[in-house]
This record gives C-alpha cells, sequence and structure tokens, in this order.
C-alpha cells in the first residue's frame, strides 16, 4: 500500500471499509431521529392537556424541551444528509479527498469524522 501523502485516492476494498462505517452511522442516527420525533410528538399530546389546564412553570419548560429537541432533529437531519452524501461520493471515488488542497484525507480523520470534505490542514485555515 502506498504512503497516504502519494496516494491520490482510497483504493476500492478502504472505500468498502468507510462505506460500512458510513451505514452503520446512518442507521444509528436514523434510530436516534426516530426517538426525537417520537418525543416530539408526545410532547405535542401532553402541551394539549396543559392548556386546558392552565398556565404553569412547567409550560416553559416544555416548551424549552421541545424547541431543544427540535433543534437536535434538525441536527440530526442535517448531519444523515451530510453521511449520505459522502456515500455518494464513495460511489463516485472521490471520497477522501480534501476539497480545498486534493490531497487525500488521513483515514483517521475519515474515521473520526466520516463526512468530512476537507483534511485538518483545511480545516484550520478556514478557522482562521
Amino acid at each position: 500500500m502506498k504512503n497516504e501523502n502519494t496516494k491520490t485516492r482510497y483504493s476500492d476494498s478502504e472505500l468498502k471499509e468507510f462505506q460500512l462505517l458510513i451505514e452503520d452511522k446512518i442507521r444509528m442516527a436514523r434510530e436516534e431521529l426516530g426517538e426525537l420525533t417520537a418525543a416530539l410528538s408526545s410532547s405535542n399530546s401532553n402541551g394539549d392537556d396543559a392548556a386546558i389546564a392552565g398556565k404553569t412553570l412547567e409550560d416553559g419548560s416544555a416548551t424549552y424541551e421541545k424547541e431543544q429537541n427540535t433543534q437536535l432533529a434538525a441536527r440530526q437531519k442535517k448531519f444523515i444528509e451530510q453521511l449520505e452524501a459522502a456515500l455518494i461520493r464513495i460511489h463516485n471515488k472521490t471520497y477522501g479527498i480534501c476539497r480545498e488542497t486534493g490531497r487525500i484525507i488521513p483515514a483517521e480523520r475519515l474515521r473520526a469524522v466520516p463526512h468530512t470534505t476537507l483534511s485538518m490542514e483545511a480545516k484550520l485555515k478556514q478557522a482562521s
């Protein structure tokens, strides 16, 4: 196997490894999204009962929790979309190539952040 500094792309077997990792992350993310959606649905039915009983301090807490769950669900949907885009890049054999530098992103980074499109070098330049 070539050194990652001289590679121009990941091999088909390496891409398959990343594909399995990403598919597993998508499955877990969808499960979590389902739980968040269920929590939002149940909080909606509880909110009706609270409206009948009158406003209390708990209403504010319930509203805050619902907003938090809504934000988490939106973030989870975006994460799933990013992972699905990574699967497309695997299919196109462009996965793991930094969109800024054009060099291969180290496998360790891809295992930690499988939907990334930037190497650490490019990410740090972007932050500064």
